[in-house]
């Protein structure tokens, strides 16, 4: 574990960390939630809380305390790509807003990345776009919430593609094939594409966890396509979690078709909304969302260093 300390003019504390002990791992999430009760989304992505547990390989934690030593920020850096900068993520308090912090936390990811730098702006809140512009980052992704209502689907019936079938995930039988044909239809997606067993595992392990909303489709035994859909209990949501087709199986319609599967699935828990994200600049697959009734409700920012 990493011990690297900065006292920025006895008003914070900053801590870079390999990995969190239990008691600051509980203390981070207390703090995500807090404020995401304001800002009305984590600022932390689901993959980052995932990654508060445990050491992990390229993945760093930044703690930021006030001159009372309570923690009012964090931040995480992945240094998990071959080509791509390191991402980073954080968030204040909202009770500790405007003294600086958010300043200092990016100042420190940036230190951290070797000023070479992307990160998330969720919501695209106007304080998140201007401290973007404050550290010297540039708009370069947009990822789009797309949401549509659950009550009367006015979905036709699915059509499969000639030899293909459906059925739902099987954990443990199908972790490995699921995981090659997701790093295959997603080579293009440096984050979706690199998921691997512990991420799966993590998953799994997450009380929203369902294998019966997880549909595997097939073809002569083998895994073609599939979409894990994913349950938000607490805010009556359903999500078209990860949608994909493997690639040589694409165009024949079973993107479509089981786009209608894992909606019909989420209609059934008796939830009233369905959610996705997609790439803003992915038009082909927008215009396939809109066509099924979804439409933007916010978007998130992606911001890098130029160099």
């Amino acid at each position: 574990m990493s011990d690297v300390v900065n006292d920025v003019s006895g008003q914070r504390r900053i801590a870079v960390l390999d990995e969190l002990a239990p008691e600051q791992v509980r203390d981070v999430l207390r703090l995500i939630g807090e404020a995401a009760a304001v800002d009305g989304q984590p600022a932390v992505s689901e993959q980052g809380r995932l990654q508060l547990k445990g050491r992990r390989e390229g993945v760093r934690h930044v703690l930021l305390s006030d001159a009372d030593r309570v923690l009012v920020g964090y931040g995480q850096l992945e240094d998990s790509d071959p080509v791509e900068a390191p991402a980073g993520e954080f968030v204040v308090h909202p009770e500790h807003r405007g003294s600086g912090h958010g300043r200092a936390l990016g100042v420190a990811l940036l230190g951290e990345s070797g000023k070479r730098l992307r990160v998330w702006a969720h919501g695209g809140h106007p304080a998140a776009r201007h401290l973007a512009q404050v550290l010297g980052l540039s708009l370069f992704r947009e990822l789009r919430q797309m949401r549509r209502t659950l009550h009367d689907l006015g979905l036709p019936e699915p059509v499969l593609p000639e030899g293909v079938s459906v059925r739902t995930f099987r954990p443990g039988e199908d972790d490995a094939a699921w995981l090659a044909v997701n790093a295959a239809a997603f080579a293009h997606h440096p984050e979706q594409g690199s998921l691997n067993q512990r991420d799966l595992d993590d998953r799994k392990g997450e009380a929203w966890f369902d294998p019966k909303g997880f549909f595997l489709a097939e073809r002569a035994g083998g895994i073609i396509g599939f979409h894990w859909t994913k349950v938000h209990a607490d805010d009556g949501l359903g999500e078209v979690y990860v949608l994909g087709v493997r690639p040589g199986a694409q165009g024949g319609g079973l993107g479509k078709a089981l786009t209608a599967i894992g909606l019909r699935h989420l209609a059934g828990q008796g939830l009233p909304t369905a959610m996705l994200y997609v790439d803003a600049d992915n038009l082909p697959a927008v215009a396939v969302y809109e066509r099924l009734g979804f439409a933007t409700h916010e978007t998130d920012l992606m911001y890098r260093t130029e160099s």
